[in-house]
């Protein structure tokens, strides 16, 4: 079976977001069941594509509102009101639509699409009616806009998530409806989108990476807790001004932080033990500095990759119970707690008592899980080329 794999951003090697982690184990995994997959999108400027015999780039783009300049934004919101697309789609329509249909073309011969999220499925969506489909769905957006809509500083911005709320539960009920199969990657999305059923959906289990990490001998403490992520994404950053607010003041003044990422502006604490640190060379080394991950999510929908790598490494952790949305499993070093003071206490217990855990278990049980859940799509998806073709 010969998938096109379309994707606003397609895989260039660097998983530097949990969006990119994700892509790459769902391709990898539909290769080792057995289909040939072609993937087609954009690539970020000065990237190319880790895969360039079975991708397709339609050119390069920088769809992040936070390094945009004021003139792009505005750019970016007059022709989302004009064309009635999402914001986040409009930003990919760079190329168009006879662009993309030779592009199509030129994958050959395929027998059905698997659209990768909302946004570049939103932006070129007629384009994708003439096969069947599988739609990916990283996470329930409408949802995730109303909530970054109830976070928004200004009237402008809440105005803007609220439009966006309301068109992306439109195109992700016309997505669900037309695909033959969905994946999510959280149980609780199923419900949201409208497919909870066995017939209709399955959750993907995922893994970081596309080989195991790898132990490099006992860690070398140099802090007490570590955080890295996208901060300018906005469950993030709802995640990270709970931590920063609620927990961080109820922790001891020598208990120390070093959060990793680039930092929207405004983010801030008074505690004494927190530091900033920006970008790191590598992130696996980073987290292995920490006696305890906390893992602070308290927004958004789909899975936290955050959780998994934490998982995967056996590296001791505080997790609301948001930040474990969509895994079935977790190890025994990992306390769950939606209670900041309850929180703040388990962080200092744990890093004053490392307890690593063998995180190969978990990641055997994610791949096993995983594959299983891709099988099962491909054979909905094979059962409709025989419908058609009988």
């Amino acid at each position: 079976m010969h998938l096109l794999f379309a994707t606003s951003i397609v895989p260039d090697g660097a998983l530097a977001s949990g969006y990119e982690i994700a892509n790459a184990a769902i391709i990898a995994a539909l290769r080792r069941a057995g289909a040939r997959v072609t993937v087609i999108g954009f690539t970020w400027p000065g990237k190319v594509a880790a895969d360039p015999q079975n991708t397709i780039v339609l050119g390069e783009i920088d769809v992040r509102t936070e390094s945009a300049s004021p003139l792009q934004k505005l750019a970016w919101a007059g022709k989302a009101m004009l064309s009635g697309l999402t914001f986040a789609s409009v930003k990919l329509r760079v190329v168009s639509d006879q662009a993309v249909e030779a592009a199509i073309k030129q994958a050959g011969p395929f027998d059905g699409y698997v659209l990768n999220s909302v946004q570049f499925a939103g932006a070129f969506e007629k384009l994708f009616e003439d096969r069947p489909s599988i739609f990916v769905a990283h996470n329930v957006e409408h949802l995730s806009a109303r909530e970054n809509a109830a976070a928004a500083g200004s009237l402008f911005q809440r105005f803007l998530f609220r439009r966006e709320a309301r068109l992306l539960k439109i195109v992700e009920e016309r997505l669900c409806r037309r695909a033959r199969f969905v994946f999510t990657l959280a149980e609780e999305d199923r419900a949201a989108l409208g497919v909870a059923s066995d017939a209709r959906s399955v959750v993907l289990p995922l893994v970081t990476g596309a080989v195991a990490p790898i132990s490099k001998g006992p860690r070398l403490i140099d802090c007490d807790a570590a955080l890295i992520g996208t901060w300018t994404w906005q469950p993030n950053r709802i995640g990270l001004d709970w931590f920063l607010g609620k927990v961080v003041p109820h922790l001891r003044p020598g208990f120390r932080i070093r959060i990793a990422g680039h930092m929207p502006s405004g983010v801030t604490s008074t505690h004494p033990g927190v530091e900033f640190v920006g970008r790191v060379p590598d992130a696996g080394a980073f987290v292995r500095g920490a006696a305890v991950i906390p893992l602070i999510s308290t927004a958004g929908s789909g899975v936290q990759l955050k959780t998994i790598e934490t998982f995967e490494l056996g590296l001791p952790s505080v997790a609301t119970s948001h930040s474990l949305r969509g895994i079935d499993h977790r190890p025994a070093n990992c306390v769950v707690t939606d209670d900041p003071v309850a929180f703040a206490r388990a962080l200092e217990a744990a890093a004053a008592d490392i307890h690593d855990v063998d995180g190969g278990a978990f990641r055997r049980r994610q791949v096993k899980a995983l594959d299983a859940a891709i099988r099962l799509g491909l054979e909905k998806l094979a059962a409709v080329r025989q419908e058609v073709f009988a």
